[in-house]
């Protein structure tokens, strides 16, 4: 019979210390904030990236001639595959370690589907204008 109070006030214990534990457990690590520096440093090197590729898009589209076009290629390909190495980060492990709060996941994603319409307009806008029928 002395085990049944004995459990009680431990539960009863237990309950009380459990919003305190909670509380102290659910502050941020100051030594390993969640992604603090990650998240910002990702968006602007994405941010320079669209950038470069804008830039590269519009020298492509002021071109002239085909051989104007050639000239360019090197440098466009060395584009698209820059943009294609920090998309190959992010997918694979780099966007599961961004910050958890929904606003900064959906910035990321909305930036990644930004890069990923750019690239594929830089992709179509190479291709050789159909005939028309």
């Amino acid at each position: 019979m002395k085990t049944i109070p004995s459990i009680a006030l431990a539960l009863a214990m237990a309950a009380i210390g459990a919003p305190t534990w909670a509380a102290s457990h659910a502050q941020p690590d100051p030594h390993h904030p969640a992604g603090s520096a990650a998240a910002p440093k990702a968006m602007s090197r994405m941010d320079d990236q669209m950038k470069v590729m804008q830039a590269m898009h519009d020298k492509m589209m002021a071109a002239k001639t085909p051989e104007e076009r050639s000239a360019l290629m090197a440098e466009h390909i060395k584009t698209m595959q820059d943009g294609m190495s920090m998309m190959n980060g992010m997918s694979q492990g780099g966007m599961a370690g961004m910050p958890g709060d929904a606003v900064t996941r959906n910035q990321m994603m909305e930036k990644r589907m930004e890069m990923m319409e750019s690239m594929m307009q830089m992709m179509m806008d190479r291709l050789p204008a159909a005939p028309v029928k």
